[in-house]
C-alpha cells in the first residue's frame, strides 16, 4: 500500500517579514527539513542569490546532476555545502540541487542587506 506525502511547507522569517515556501520531496530537502528550526546569516552572492553555510552536508544521491535556478528557488549547492535562496534566475549549475520554492516575498529577500539573520521553520 502506498501513501501520498503531503508537501512540506516551511516558514522563512526575514526581519519582520514572514515568507512561506514548499519543499520538494527529495532526500536533500528531507535532510534540510530535519535541520529545522534553523537560523542562518544570509549574505549576497553575485547579485543573484543569498547564501549561507549549513551545519551539515545534505545527501544528494538520486538528485539530478545540476539545475538552473529561478527567482524564488531554495537550493543546496553541493560543491560548497551551502544553502542558496535565489532572487534572480541563474543558468544551469552543476551540483545545484533544488530544495523548494518560496511562495512569495522574493522581492523582499532581494532588497534586504547582506548579513541578515533568517529563520527557517517547519509549518504544522
Amino acid at each position: 500500500m502506498s501513501t501520498v506525502q503531503s508537501p512540506v511547507r516551511i516558514q522563512v522569517t526575514v526581519g519582520d517579514q514572514v515568507l512561506h515556501a514548499t519543499l520538494v520531496d527529495s532526500p536533500a530537502s528531507r535532510a534540510f527539513a530535519a535541520l529545522l528550526p534553523l537560523t542562518v546569516t544570509l549574505r549576497d552572492h553575485a547579485g543573484t542569490e543569498k547564501v549561507s553555510d549549513l551545519p551539515a552536508r545534505l545527501p544528494i544521491a538520486g538528485s539530478p546532476p545540476g539545475a538552473a535556478a529561478q527567482a524564488g528557488d531554495l537550493a543546496y549547492y553541493a560543491p560548497w555545502g551551502n544553502l542558496a535562496c535565489f532572487y534572480r534566475p541563474f543558468g544551469y549549475s552543476p551540483g545545484l540541487v533544488t530544495l523548494g520554492r518560496l511562495e512569495s516575498g522574493v522581492d523582499h529577500l532581494a532588497a534586504v542587506d547582506s548579513d541578515l539573520p533568517v529563520t527557517f521553520e517547519l509549518l504544522p
